[in-house]
């Protein structure tokens, strides 16, 4: 792992805290934007799963772009609609002008997803390969934390409704620096041998390794033929036989796992609210504020799991990990459900409420919410990385887009213990799946993992 390796893996992931701070951010806002327009719970659904929604688009239908024009080139763009549309949410006549704005936004977020995750697996070496992806997708707990530490000064600065315009807003400062960051990234070794820019590739490895290397013949074939024009954006040899298992096994306990994790991560101030952890008598805006500081509190498990993961994901394994998070946010909600339903009050309800937070937190970081990151950037083959991972990727998001418009419209029909129930048995059956359908890649190079026998780029010995 040489200084250029974690140079681009830095640069890489910081898209990843970007989706991050939105993710937060919103959760924050949310109770301001329904005051401020006078949102239905349904509208404040839209309002959360805009984003959400744009993301599915941007990573499964746009993603395969970085297989056909290059990992670098979309890196180019997607932080450049972001800085657009955070203008716009931040300017919103209306309602439905932030909704249109936050789903173009999540397109930028969604494309962020396979072009970075794919781009990681082709540039990092095998030993610890897992370790550094995870590595990457925690700084997505770093843009929660960004956003906690904005969410809480705002509200203290200017504790009026339209204050989330300011919170949205800020989403600006960071693109910017990431895009002048990136523009000296170079392209994926993999993917320019893969497309006969063999001179190229064999550059910026030797770059990367301190080694000359070369391009052998076998680097150049193509584990299926590449779909043309519209087809590509589908990539149907996703469907294919050999490659229907890991289809499934990336994309479905993904999409189950994001419906828990973004209708209860989105809307953790809006349940810390609602169990009036301010106080029986606590005005609208103090009740925001003490949420959103008792959800920045609970971050800190989101970043202690991400830790726990990045010392595991070796020694234990993808599987086991994604396994034992499974079960153990199931518990966590199962603990929140019940606690949920119990009178209010005293030091010891709080107490509960808060470990069955952290249990959900610490564990979903450490086990699913880092694996099924990995899990696609390794298990497809490089000419189909980007379009197997966004294709994972917007499954995902299409299961957080149902979480996030559903719960808040659930809490109010079947109230939250039910609702908390039922995330915990979508949990169990997202470890079910797994459990049947695992591919583990920990110590295999990727051209073991996806079945080819030579090395994408070869090593080439020193002349004596």
């Amino acid at each position: 792992m040489t200084g250029l390796h974690k140079r681009f893996w830095f640069l890489a992931g910081l898209g990843i805290m970007l989706d991050g701070f939105d993710f937060f951010i919103i959760g924050v806002a949310n109770p301001l934007i329904k005051e401020d327009f006078g949102a239905s719970a349904w509208q404040t659904g839209l309002v959360s799963s805009a984003a959400i929604l744009g993301a599915m688009f941007g990573a499964a239908f746009l993603g395969p772009l970085g297989d056909k024009l290059g990992r670098r080139r979309i890196f180019k763009y997607d932080l450049i609609m972001f800085v657009l549309f955070s203008v716009a949410c931040m300017v919103a006549p209306d309602l439905w002008f932030l909704i249109a704005s936050r789903f173009f936004l999540g397109v930028a977020i969604g494309l962020d997803y396979p072009i970075a995750a794919s781009y990681l697996a082709e540039i990092l070496p095998q030993h610890n390969r897992g370790r550094w992806l995870v590595s990457a997708f925690s700084l997505q707990a770093v843009g929660m934390l960004l956003g906690a530490l904005v969410g809480v000064l705002v509200l203290l600065a200017l504790p009026e409704v339209n204050s989330w315009r300011w919170m949205l807003g800020f989403g600006v400062v960071p693109a910017i620096i990431i895009i002048f960051l990136r523009r000296a990234t170079p392209e994926s070794p993999r993917w320019l041998a893969q497309n006969g820019r063999d001179k190229e590739a064999e550059e910026i490895a030797e770059r990367l390794t301190g080694s000359p290397v070369r391009v052998t013949e076998k680097d150049r074939e193509r584990h299926a033929e590449p779909a043309e024009g519209l087809k590509a954006l589908w990539q149907p040899q996703l469907f294919r036989k050999d490659m229907i298992r890991r289809t499934v096994f990336t994309s479905v306990p993904w999409f189950l796992m994001d419906i828990a994790v973004y209708g209860v991560g989105i809307f953790t101030p809006t349940l810390l609210a609602a169990m009036a952890i301010a106080g029986p008598d606590a005005t609208f805006i103090a009740d925001d504020i003490a949420s959103t500081e008792g959800t920045a509190f609970l971050d800190i498990f989101l970043v202690l799991g991400f830790i726990g993961a990045i010392l595991l994901v070796e020694r234990l394994g993808r599987i086991p990990l994604q396994l034992i998070g499974f079960a153990m946010m199931a518990i966590g909600l199962v603990l929140l459900g019940y606690t949920s339903g119990l009178p209010g009050g005293g030091d010891q309800h709080l107490a509960w409420i808060f470990l069955g937070f952290a249990l959900f937190n610490f564990f979903m970081n450490m086990g699913p919410n880092a694996t099924t990151y990995a899990l696609p950037a390794e298990v497809f083959p490089s000419d189909i990385r980007a379009a197997g991972h966004g294709f994972a990727a917007g499954t995902a998001k299409l299961g957080a887009a149902i979480g996030v418009f559903f719960f808040p419209i659930l809490l109010d029909e079947v109230g939250q213990p039910a609702l908390l129930y039922g995330l915990a048995v979508v949990s169990v059956i997202a470890l079910i799946i797994t459990w049947v359908l695992r591919i583990e890649p920990a110590g295999k190079s990727l051209d073991e993992i996806s079945g080819r026998k030579a090395s994408a780029i070869s090593p080439r010995p020193t002349p004596a």
